[in-house]
């Protein structure tokens, strides 16, 4: 991989996971504090007992996801920033653009 082609191509690829790897997180946090809502509101309103098991079992899911996806983001960030590190370290690639956006891309998935 010393070619810079496929060092771009490389930061590309894993900048892209990252960045698609925290959207996906988000999106099941977010899932899980509607799904949380419901189950409150399902509660709340004295629903069938089935009911409020069923919206329980989907809100596990979601915290079954999150987890999932929490994993999945955290490997993703530690490949880039591997990439990025061994990258960094060569002086061809000093003031390269897509360094510097793979840099961006690991600043944001690391929060």
């Amino acid at each position: 991989m010393s070619t810079k082609p496929a060092v771009h191509r490389q930061l590309n690829i894993k900048s892209g996971v990252a960045k698609r790897l925290l959207k996906e997180h988000i999106l099941y946090a977010k899932e899980a504090e509607e799904q949380q809502r419901k189950v409150d509101k399902l509660i709340a309103n004295n629903a069938e007992e089935w009911d409020v098991k069923s919206a329980r079992r989907i809100l596990e899911e979601s915290h079954r996801m999150i987890k999932d996806s929490d994993n999945r983001l955290g490997k993703a960030v530690q490949d880039l920033r591997e990439l990025v590190l061994r990258v960094k370290s060569q002086p061809e690639f000093a003031e390269d653009v897509e360094l510097l956006h793979a840099e961006e891309a690991l600043e944001e998935a690391s929060v």
